[in-house]
């Protein structure tokens, strides 16, 4: 039997009309969560990503500012543009797309944003308070990750997780949220010495490595939920992610899609921490 799908864009649908009308309720009390997002340089893939999550917030009733900087812009310069959002209190929210040129430290900027309007979760103090079990800005992805698979109510508690993928926005936090919902995990990367042996044992997959087809049936236990958070081109320009799609919905009971799987859940839970940061700084 071939695995069910688990469609980001549906989940997605669902979650935002929720936020849609948190947003309205807060309108009521004269709150308008904002968000402000800083674009370094004309990458068309960055500016294709910012222009996603503007539509997104028009959608569900936020306020979106979009600053746009040139790719020469000094370190120094963009580190006051951080401040000067800080001290706005009409952002609630700030996010600096990444990647940013070369010149320009990502840590630095990271840490300069204010942690009460860090929505991306990027920030030391929202990564430690992630590790030691408090509240917090979880990283977009894991979040909309935990949010897919509780969609079709798996059953996370004393499941095996293993997550291929260490990265500090995808890997290493997706395993901090499944272990927050009493999964026992197991990190996984591309130096594993005889990947193929973890994978198999994992009830949930989580594949975040980046490389095409990495995963295929032979590296999946039968009736596992498998999570593809890849995105790669392959030789013909098209889109595919880090599992061989076709072979591994033979055997696992669920599976993301890519193009249309964990993609649309990002900009969702960009959305949910902006307006959970709004109620925060209002004592809501």
């Amino acid at each position: 039997m071939a695995a069910e799908l688990i469609k980001g864009k549906e989940v997605a649908s669902t979650i935002r009309q929720r936020l849609k009308e948190e947003t309205e309720a807060l309108k009521t009390r004269g709150i308008v969560p904002g968000l402000t997002v800083l674009l370094v340089g004309d990458d068309p893939a960055s500016l294709s990503y910012v222009k996603g999550k503007v539509k997104a917030c028009g959608e569900v009733g936020l306020r979106s500012d979009l600053k746009r900087y040139p790719a020469t812009i000094r370190e120094e310069e963009l580190l006051k543009e951080i401040q000067t959002c800080n001290e706005d209190d009409t952002v609630d929210g700030i996010l600096v797309q990444l990647p940013l040129p070369k010149h320009i430290d990502e840590r630095k900027v990271i840490e300069a944003i204010s942690p009460e309007k860090d929505v991306d979760g990027f920030h030391p103090v929202s990564v430690g308070k992630m590790v030691i079990g408090e509240e917090t800005f979880y990283s977009c992805t894991p979040a909309g990750i935990i949010e897919m698979v509780k969609s079709k109510n798996i059953d996370i508690a004393g499941k095996h997780v293993v997550i291929v993928g260490r990265s500090n926005i995808v890997g290493k936090p997706a395993g901090l949220l499944f272990l927050k919902e009493n999964a026992t995990v197991t990190y996984c990367h591309s130096k594993t010495v005889g990947l193929s042996n973890y994978t198999r044992q994992a009830d949930i997959l989580v594949v975040a490595v980046g490389r095409a087809g990495i995963i295929g049936k032979e590296d999946v236990k039968p009736g596992a939920v498998v999570i593809d958070v890849g995105v790669n081109r392959n030789a013909e320009g098209k889109l595919v992610g880090d599992v061989r799609f076709d072979e591994v919905k033979e055997v696992a009971s669920y599976l993301t899609p890519v193009p249309g799987g964990v993609g649309p859940m990002t900009i969702t839970m960009l959305l949910a921490n902006t307006i959970k940061a709004a109620k925060n700084r209002r004592g809501i």
